[in-house]
């Protein structure tokens, strides 16, 4: 609206009479936008198939149809718009004289539409005193028709003499009696508002005025021929007798049956191609608990399809499925998605739902839920697609989260995947998968973010995280990693086994912090023959009981566990005295990764050299170092940056000299010695 409109003094609808060949109609009146002008085809809503333009000119606008209406079908213009104010002035502001034009603009359009709405009312002429506008109670006025009393007052009178005769009466006992009219009103049908179903006649707008007309309509046998999308509002019913009620779309171009509210109820039919057969998306109000029953959809673009559309205030949750056959679908059999910014399709149920190719190209998946959240479930389905162009029976894409597939079966050829599931989506659940594509029972591009029950190869089941009270477990494995490498390496929670060699150098491995690991158990060994030690440390931490751990020989390991605040090592084979054998000459370290050095000096004297006795991996070790060559060349204790044990270099001169020191945290002392 680019400019101030004004409100002229015009009742905002007008009618024509269509000609089969125009397309153009003019509305002589304002509209604020295209949203509020209500188009009808003989009193049917129309959704579709037109553009409105000139919305906010004083003078109105006009409507261009893409396909001329049929000859003598009357074409109504109207005016509706939402009675409500969505503005307001703010105190001590400025006052705009273009807002309140607007405000009053929309009250001046909005009495007009109520002087419409009353204009067609029955009423007391002007010049008479108005009498009772009640009617009768319902009781008084069942089965009767509406007369006047000697006063000209409302009452309820009987019908016979009318269509009293023949009267019904149902079989069976506490049957009554009904008049023939009453029965009559019982259901409405499409041939009542004039559908042939020869599948030659155009019968979308009967089936449309039906709609419009009636919360319940039903579909007889017959082949029903449209051109236009058929629309089921709030609390609506559309049922037929079964797959002898056909509804035949003239092309895939349109959608066949929509679902824009909530509670509706579609079933009993057979509906034959469209772009999409049955969408249900939130357009007119939210788009929940609908139910989808007992339909044979074939040669559609897409079979069902749910739509998050673009409120998130009108959302597609808690929708039911059953019974339904998609034959010959061209893209997808199901598809959960979302075109705009609404939320996605929530916790909709499927159950006994089969797509079935039967030679069509389909080019995408049985089921496809591109977007959905919250257990929209699958129960019993079946997809069975086309090998030579579907991407999958079914897929759960990367808008996807806690989707769950209970005893799904997949099959197809050309390696097509049974389960796909795409990077992004999460939590997926699936039971009882029979696979029977070529392709891969479960092809998972997620990272693992899926459960499986006796479901995939060549592993059946997969469980994510877990709590288990009390398991009986006859075969137990391990996710293990193997480390070879040097330097520092950092663990993470994919395994909980760690075959580590340093056969290359020596190695620090760094559990994660504990915080980080509650209730986690790791295992840490060392494989290799060398003499490079490994050094169990923690990142961010103080590592396993509160300090590095040190395995130096082969088959030395520790298993440890965190409670959330440290690493507490649980069983270790370093626990026990270890032994190491040492050939060599010059300064040798005492690593304290080993209980017993047995070192040689016939190659020359050797130092052995302790850590300082504050040393982390010192404090409250004991060590043995033995001598064992018959050469003159001495082995002498020493600590690094100390006096030595008990104050003292010890030199151990002849072979088979030994001595045991421990340290108590600030001075080696010796504990034994022999020789």
């Amino acid at each position: 609206m680019t400019s101030h409109i004004k409100m002229p003094d015009v009742t905002p609808v007008v009618r024509y009479v269509a000609d089969g060949s125009q397309t153009v109609y003019q509305y002589p009146f304002p509209i604020f936008a295209s949203e509020d002008l209500a188009v009808s085809f003989d009193g049917a809503p129309q959704y579709a198939g037109f553009t409105v333009a000139d919305a906010g000119m004083t003078e109105g606008g006009s409507v261009t149809f893409a396909t001329a209406p049929a000859s003598g079908v009357i074409v109504m213009l109207e005016r509706r718009m939402p009675i409500e104010r969505l503005t307001d002035f703010i105190e001590g502001g400025d006052f705009s004289a273009q807002a309140i034009n607007t405000e009053l603009d929309f009250l001046t359009a909005a009495a007009q539409q109520i002087a419409r709405d009353q204009s067609a009312m029955i009423r007391y002429p002007d010049n008479e005193n108005p009498g009772t506008v009640a009617l009768p109670p319902i009781a008084q006025r069942a089965n009767k028709v509406l007369g006047f009393d000697g006063s000209g007052n409302p009452i309820a009178v009987s019908t016979e003499g009318t269509m009293a005769a023949p009267d019904f009466t149902a079989s069976g006992t506490g049957a009554l009696t009904r008049t023939s009219y009453d029965k009559f009103s019982d259901l409405a049908s499409v041939k009542d508002f004039g559908a042939v179903g020869d599948g030659l006649t155009d019968d979308t707008l009967a089936i449309q005025q039906a709609l419009a007309a009636h919360a319940a309509v039903f579909v007889p046998a017959g082949t029903y021929l449209i051109t236009g999308t058929m629309t089921l509002g709030g609390g609506q019913s559309l049922f037929g007798a079964g797959q002898s009620s056909v509804i035949r779309c003239q092309a895939n171009s349109f959608n066949a049956i929509e679902l824009p509210n909530k509670q509706a109820f579609l079933s009993n039919l057979r509906i034959e191609g469209g772009d999409v057969a049955v969408k249900l998306y939130g357009r007119d109000a939210e788009c929940t608990q609908n139910a989808v029953t007992d339909l044979v959809i074939a040669g559609a673009n897409t079979g069902i399809m749910l739509d998050g559309y673009t409120d998130g205030a009108k959302p597609c949750y808690w929708n039911n499925f059953a019974r339904i056959l998609i034959e010959q679908p061209l893209t997808n059999g199901v598809h959960l998605t979302k075109s705009g910014a609404g939320d996605t399709p929530n916790a909709n149920k499927f159950h006994v739902v089969r797509v079935y190719s039967k030679g069509a190209a389909t080019s995408h998946a049985g089921f496809y839920v591109e977007h959905g959240s919250f257990n929209n479930a699958f129960v019993d389905c079946e997809a069975n697609v086309n090998g030579a162009s579907a991407q999958g029976c079914f897929i759960i894409g990367a808008g996807s989260n806690k989707t769950l597939l209970l005893n799904p079966y997949a099959e197809s050829t050309n390696l097509v995947p049974n389960v796909k599931l795409e990077a992004g989506s999460v939590e997926t659940a699936i039971y009882n998968l029979l696979s029977a594509s070529n392709g891969a029972a479960i092809w998972d591009l997620s990272g693992g973010e899926y459960t499986a029950y006796n479901a995939g190869y060549p592993y059946k089941n997969r469980m994510q995280r877990s709590t288990v009270t009390d398991l009986t477990a006859t075969l137990q494995r391990y996710d293990t990693e193997y480390i070879d490498s040097a330097g520092t390496v950092s663990l993470d929670l994919s395994h909980s086994v760690h075959l580590v060699s340093s056969f290359g150098g020596a190695l620090t491995v760094a559990l994660p912090g504990a915080a980080s690991a509650s209730g986690v158990e790791m295992t840490v060994k060392k494989i290799d023959t060398s003499s490079n030690l490994v050094t169990v440390t923690e990142d961010s931490g103080a590592g396993p009981d509160g300090r590095s751990f040190f395995l130096g020989g082969e088959n030395d390991y520790v298993t440890m566990i965190s409670n959330g605040a440290e690493w507490f090592v649980t069983s270790s084979n370093r626990m026990a005295g270890n032994t190491r054998y040492a050939d060599t000459s010059g300064t040798y370290q005492i690593d304290m990764a080993v209980d017993v050095y047995l070192i040689s000096s016939f190659g020359g004297a050797v130092t052995a050299q302790l850590p300082p006795a504050n040393a982390a991996e010192a404090a409250g070790r004991m060590v043995t170092i033995k001598k064992t060559d018959s050469s003159a060349n001495a082995v002498t204790v020493t600590e690094q940056g100390g006096s030595g044990p008990d104050g003292f270099g010890q030199p151990l001169a002849d072979q088979y000299d030994a001595i045991t020191v421990v340290s108590d945290g600030g001075q080696w002392w010796i504990v034994g010695r022999l020789g």
